[in-house]
Formats: C-alpha cells, structure tokens, sequence
C-alpha cells in the first residue's frame, strides 16, 4: 500500500502524490518567539518531524521549512514588560526553542525564515493584491476583502455569511466588512516598523506564512501543516491571500495535529493550563515526552497526565533494556552488528510501514515495535529459539524503525545514565547510601540472613530502587 494521509482540505484520506516527481516540499507554521514553548508545541514539532523522517525513510527528496514569526503584539509586549528591544526577546527565545527541541530529538529543517527577513516578499505580494481589488488601504492599514475570494471557508468548513464578528475576528471600523483581515498594520508611537507605500507599520500575521512558503516551496506546494487552532483563522486566511495572488491553490495537502489536552481542555497559555519544555525536562527524559507525543495517531487529541509520561518511561525503559540485552546476546553469539546496518527485511518492517502508510499512524506503528521487542527478548533469553541472524535482522528493524520515530538515538548505557541522573536530581537519592544498602544484602545472602537481606531490599524499594541480581552482579536502577 503506498503512502495515504489526511487532507484536512478534502477531510478524507488522499493517496499521496507529490507535485514534482519524487521532490516533497513541507511547510509547517512555527512558534512566535515571546515565551518559552509548551507541550503543545512539542507536540507539533514532534509530529512533521517524525513525517519528515518517514517521508525521507521512504525515498523522497525532502524541503522542509518552518518559520519563525519573530515580530507580533505578544513579542512587542513582552520587550516593554521586560524593558529590552523587541530583538533581544526574539533572540532568547529563538535559542530557547532550538535547545528545548534540540533535547526532543527533532531535526532541524532545510529552511527556518524568521518573518522580519521577508518584509519586501510580503510587501510585494500585499501591493498585487491591493492592484488586483481583493485588498484596500485604510489610514495606513491594509485589509484582505474576504468577498473578493468565493471559496473562503472551504478548509474550515465556516460559512462566510454565518460568520459575525465575535471571539475570533477582530472588530475594526476601518473595515469595510469586520471578516476582512491585516494584511499590513499601521505602527503605533515607539513600535517596531518598516517602510511601506501605505506608510510605516509591520505585516499581519497571515501575509507572513504566504511570502515564506512561497519563496521557499513555490506558489504551489505539497503539504502545509500546523496545530489544529491555525486552521482558522490562519491557515484560512492564507488560503485566500496566496491563491488571490497568484490564482492557485497555494497547498495540495492540508495536515493538521490534535492538541494536546489537561482535563479535557485544550492546552494553551492563554487558559493558562500549560506547562513548558523546560517545566516537563525537570522531572522526565525528553525522549519519554517525544515516545508519550506519538503515542496516540497525530490528529487525535493525547490527554498529558503524570501516570500517561510514567507509562512511556516504562515502555521506553523496556526498549533500551531489550536492545542491550540483545546486543550482549548477539555479542556472545559472535554476531557483529555491521557498521552500516542494511535495511531490516521481514514482516516486522512491511508491518510497520503499512501502519506509517495509513496517514501516518505512530500507535499501529508502535504496537508492531513492542511486539518485535518481544520476539527479540524471547531470543535474548533462549538464543537457540532462531538463528542469531534472524535475531540480529529483528535488532536492526527496531533500531530502524526508532530512527523514523525519533527513538533509541542514543546507547543503553548513556540512556540509562541520564535516566538515573535526572531521577537523582528529582529525588535527591544518596547513591553512596544506596551501595551501602546493597553490600549489606549481598553480605547478609552470603550467610544466609534473609531477615537481614529482605530488610535492605525494603529499604531500597522505599527509595524507589530496584534491584536486579544478575551473572555481573546486583545492578539498580529507578522505578
């Protein structure tokens, strides 16, 4: 079965069918740079990465681009609050951002254009506009008409003439009708502004993903993405403003992830119900957040609790023990990995691309990998249960398979020595005592006190240690 996903344009699967042969161009709507990111956005950026790794894990050509929106009433704010220039609140949170994904394994993309570096691609595409009827200037502002554009809520499913100014559309009397939206603001005493034939002021937030994407990809390109809140008004918008530009259909594929929810409640700073990157990092491995984001197919809504991350720690743990373990095994076998492993053969890797076919589904996709764990670990432990090359066949389809997900990127060893960093610092745990408590049991088992030795087993399980006794020794590790 070839590759179907998800148009949020036609809401039905679609067969996917590049424009350009075997060259794939993506454009995902990045964060505005005032604040540090939420899970949220972790999300988003988890889900087009792991697209994007697919999409190059199939074959294609690939020209990833996601912006940065580095100008906005949020930014500006901030800077007066924080009494610094609106670039330095830009700066700090674009670094921000690439270190806080940089720790969930997101790749960087071919393209980041930041907004402020576009301004004269904006303005050209506002002036045709303005040329063309479908846009006006007002005392230094400049709207989009939406009447100018018949399908305008074709992708949200919103009717134009049902749509009132309300919560999500701004009411202003310079409009001629209060659906028509910025395309350009007028400056106000003190705020950042550029040069323009309506006077000096900066783009709307809408006009800024047209002139990127379309400097980048063309006036046509394949997928657009972003969270599920920009299908209106944003994306909309975009929509109406590229294709009144140039007369075509600015995206074939629209793709949209579900949000990320706390007691049922979409997550967002504006409920105030968020918790950052930065926030989750403290207490939990960022490779358990990006296993628990894809956890649930990318357009349903994924519940964020503690148990639900604790849940995926285990999970992970299981994947990182299960591959050490066989690569011991394997060790012991004789049977070297290559350096450049080949591609997995067999059912398991044909199981999992027909789930990562059908619109790329990361739960189908996972479940297929802990049963492929299984049958390895069932090796592991009886390696006369299939021939060590099948075995090793199995290592390398997982190991593959976490490569698309953005999993297993780093040793067991350095896993579980973040691992039980990160719980050190969140639990204060003494490690010295936790040795001491070891030797005392091991010495205690030698003599035969089990009085002695389940006491110190206790003892390590109310500090949240397991202990494990293996041909190596007894190894601990966190529960």
């Amino acid at each position: 079965m070839g590759l179907k996903l998800f148009n949020s344009l036609s809401r039905k699967k679609e067969d996917f069918v590049p424009l350009q042969g075997n060259h794939v161009g993506i454009y995902v709507c990045g964060v505005t740079v005032y604040d540090y990111c939420h899970v949220g956005h972790g999300r988003a950026a988890v889900v087009f990465d792991t697209i994007y790794r697919y999409l190059k894990h199939l074959g294609y050509d690939v020209l990833y681009a996601r912006n940065f929106t580095d100008i906005d009433d949020k930014i500006i704010k901030r800077a007066a609050e924080e009494g610094i220039p609106w670039q330095e609140v830009t700066r700090k949170y674009i670094a921000a951002f690439y270190e806080d994904m940089g720790r969930l394994n997101v790749s960087p993309p071919e393209v980041e254009p930041r907004a402020t570096d576009h301004i004269p691609e904006m303005l050209e595409m506002i002036a045709s506009l303005v040329e063309q009827g479908k846009a006006y200037a007002s005392d230094g502002d400049v709207f989009y008409s939406v009447s100018s554009f018949p399908a305008y809520g074709r992708l949200s499913g919103k009717n134009p003439q049902e749509l009132v100014a309300g919560a999500r559309v701004e009411v202003n009397e310079k409009k001629q009708s209060p659906l028509d939206f910025a395309l350009w603001k007028k400056s106000k005493p003190g705020e950042p502004a550029w040069d323009s034939p309506w006077g000096p002021g900066r783009p709307g937030w809408h006009i800024e993903c047209s002139a990127m994407g379309r400097k980048y990809l063309g006036q046509t390109f394949d997928i657009h993405g972003g969270g599920k809140d920009l299908i209106f008004p944003h994306h909309e918008n975009e929509i109406a403003q590229s294709a009144g530009c140039s007369g075509h259909a600015p995206v074939k594929y629209w793709m949209h992830n579900g949000f990320v929810n706390i007691d049922k409640e979409k997550m967002s700073k504006s409920l105030g119900n968020f918790f950052t990157l930065r926030d989750i990092y403290k207490s939990h491995h960022p490779e358990v957040l990006r296993l628990f984001l894809i956890s649930s197919h990318y357009r349903s809504p994924i519940d964020f609790s503690e148990k639900n991350l604790e849940d995926a720690e285990k999970v992970l743990c299981r994947f990182y023990e299960g591959i050490d373990a066989a690569t011991r095994a394997l060790a012991v076998q004789e049977v070297k990995e290559p350096l450049e492993p080949g591609r997995a053969e067999g059912p398991f890797m044909e199981k999992f691309e027909a789930a990562m076919n059908d619109d790329f589904n990361t739960a189908v996709a996972l479940a297929h990998l802990n049963e492929e764990l299984r049958a390895l670990n069932t090796w592991t432990q009886d390696p006369a249960s299939e021939p060590a090359a099948d075995a090793l066949n199995r290592l390398t389809g997982i190991k593959q398979a976490g490569q698309v997900l953005g999993l297993f990127a780093k040793s067991p060893g350095e896993f579980q020595s973040e691992l039980f960093e990160l719980k050190n610092q969140s639990l204060a745990l003494d490690t010295q005592k936790i040795e001491t408590l070891i030797e005392e049991r091991n010495a205690a088992r030698r003599t035969k006190d089990w009085a002695t030795a389940d006491r110190c087993r206790d003892a390590l399980a109310q500090m949240g240690v397991l202990i494990e006794d293996t041909a190596r020794g007894t190894e601990w590790k966190i529960k």
